[in-house]
């Protein structure tokens, strides 16, 4: 097994999980299994809990972890399945070590950081490396571990010490540190400043770690004269000092990596006979990334951003790159729908605009007036609109208030003396406690109709299996008021108790799903919701499922100006994403 310690230094939120995940991916190019650790050195059991302002919304994986977001960048990236275990936070190896310490396994001693929290840290990670990750169940080959942070942190001295020693019991050939650091450019003098990479590295060394390659973060390319001043200074030769650039996609990162000789280097360095030159993989990556991309979509999702991007929906992932579809986006607070005439009536004509309209989850009652508003639009004048999960619930409510004529139809989340409950709270675990409360992870539905514009999209399948993260779900004892009036609940649970997918008789595509399709779409691979709504915008989903769910690249389109465009670029479709409250 081969381990990579990937660590940052000068400040956090550089791109860690994103340079991990792509030296994980050109690896992968080269025929290498390869799975990924991230460690969190919070106390947090895991980041169920987080304000998603803080650390950006939480991922889920198919056993019902609720992990950080670079988890899900892995698993793009890779296109493999992790597991909560995948995810290593102090919080989980103090629990571990105090479990232990409580059943007498370290027979009376003194339990310490060293060795007993350093020693738990290390058989975690041997454990984890060779759980296989992908459809063949073949072990990996290669571990990259992402430590979180920056070094010097106090809360990471012990994963730090870990590493020290780790890298001694598995030899220096099965061992190497990416260390990440930042290269800032003052605008006052435009010049490239070496000297926090500098004290990055001397404090990384005094710690017992000595970086195998540097990778610099930086605004525009280095210049060569700095790439030879961090060689010189930080004692590596220049082919281990990569510039990792500002660029318009995430996406192009490996192939940025990759023509800087990441891959030769570490097959040096690891002792790995693999060959070097771009495989079919990274072939079909570089075809995607070089897709025209809106920086809007690039933005990692942080703090103030969660308020205009939806929870891990990359349009441009979900189905753009897939069958070559461009299109212009547009934020909407939902709130404005309802609000004071100015912001109401710049909103109002803002969602007139758009070709098609998404929804999606989030939680507390903020907003969910003004998405009901969007929703009945978008079924009134027939355009195209995907409801995830809380959006799926409004599209109910919805629909209960203005054409079953139930006006205080509502969720029992805000209003739990509604006369008529369209969506309930369904408590599924461990109640009492606020992590790990909902319905998590992986979950089969069951189509019920094979008339489903769902299922089309999927395949034709019978059935499919995503991830949830949800509380509340529909009234399943009111099912029938919204089939009668051509409400169709198509897609259920296993036992019929919850509905999982909606769709609307006479309707180009009004969709709604329960569970969260994003968390399992892969940039190569989309999600067949988010493709239907792109397709349904372009007005190309009756021949796209007529054809059995494939375009031909000789297809052409009818844009609204009656021209023709090869390929189908479409460069005018608008989508307001609702914030996601």
């Amino acid at each position: 097994m081969k381990y990579i310690l990937v660590t940052g230094g000068v400040i956090s939120g550089i791109g860690k999980g994103i340079i991990a995940s792509s030296v994980g991916t050109i690896l992968k190019s080269c025929g290498l299994h390869v799975t990924a650790i991230k460690i969190d050195p919070y106390i947090n059991i895991d980041a169920g809990t987080f304000s998603p302002y803080e650390h950006g919304e939480v991922f889920v994986l198919d056993d019902g972890g609720e992990v950080d977001l670079d988890l899900g960048n892995y698993e793009r990236f890779l296109d493999i399945r992790l597991t909560r275990d995948n995810n290593l936070t102090t919080g989980k190896i103090y629990q571990s070590v105090i479990n232990k310490e409580r059943r007498g396994d370290y027979l009376g001693k003194t339990v310490q950081v060293v060795p007993h929290i350093t020693d738990a840290i290390q058989e975690w990670v041997v454990k984890q490396a060779t759980v296989p990750v992908d459809d063949d169940g073949l072990k990996p080959q290669v571990c990259v571990i992402e430590l979180g942070g920056t070094v010097g942190d106090i809360e990471s001295m012990p994963f730090v010490e870990a590493f020290r020693q780790f890298q001694f019991k598995v030899k220096r050939e099965n061992f190497c540190n990416i260390h990440v650091s930042l290269i800032p450019q003052p605008s006052a003098t435009g010049e490239q400043k070496t000297k926090p990479t500098q004290n990055s590295v001397r404090e990384l060394r005094g710690l017992g770690l000595s970086p195998d390659l540097i990778m610099c973060r930086c605004s525009t390319a280095l210049e060569n004269s700095v790439k030879e001043k961090i060689s010189m200074f930080c004692h590596v030769e220049p082919e281990q000092v990569i510039c990792v650039h500002d660029v318009s996609s995430i996406y192009k990162v490996p192939l940025l990596l990759e023509q800087q000789g990441v891959v030769g280097y570490l097959s040096r360095r690891l002792n790995m006979p693999i060959e070097t030159r771009p495989r079919k993989m990274l072939t079909k990556w570089k075809e995607m990334s070089d897709r025209p991309l809106d920086p809007w979509f690039s933005r990692v999702e942080r703090r103030q951003e969660q308020k205009l991007l939806p929870r891990g929906v990359d349009f441009k992932v979900q189905a753009g790159f897939h069958k070559k579809l461009d299109f212009d986006s547009a934020s909407l607070e939902p709130s404005t729908l309802t609000e004071e005439p100015v912001k109401y009536h710049e909103a109002w004509q803002k969602l007139c605009s758009a070709d098609g309209i998404l929804v999606p989850g989030g939680f507390g009652v903020r907003g969910t007036e003004g998405k009901i508003h969007a929703i009945n639009w978008a079924r009134k004048q027939k355009k195209p609109f995907l409801g995830v999960c809380l959006g799926m619930q409004l599209a109910v409510c919805e629909f209960a208030r203005n054409t079953l004529g139930w006006a205080d139809a509502n969720s029992t989340e805000f209003d739990p003396e509604s006369k008529h409950p369209v969506v309930i709270d369904m408590p599924e675990h461990n109640p009492g406690q606020m992590g790990g409360t909902m319905r998590l992870g992986k979950r089969r539905t069951i189509f019920k109709t094979n008339s489903s514009v769902l299922r089309k999209l999927y395949g034709d399948a019978e059935y499919v299996d995503e991830r949830h993260r949800h509380r509340f779900e529909v009234n399943p004892e009111l099912k029938s008021h919204f089939e009668e009036k051509g409400f169709r609940f198509v897609g259920q649970d296993v036992e019929g108790e919850r509905m999982e997918v909606i769709e609307l008789d006479d309707h180009p595509y009004f969709v709604g799903v329960q569970y969260h399709p994003e968390f399992t779409s892969r940039p190569i691979k989309p999600s067949p919701p988010y493709l239907g709504l792109l397709l349904a915008a372009a007005g190309k989903l009756p021949s796209y499922l007529q054809k059995g769910c494939s375009l031909s690249p000789r297809d052409t389109y009818s844009d609204r100006s009656g021209s023709s465009t090869p390929d189908f670029e479409i460069s005018e479709l608008k989508f307001p994403p609702t914030s996601n409250e």
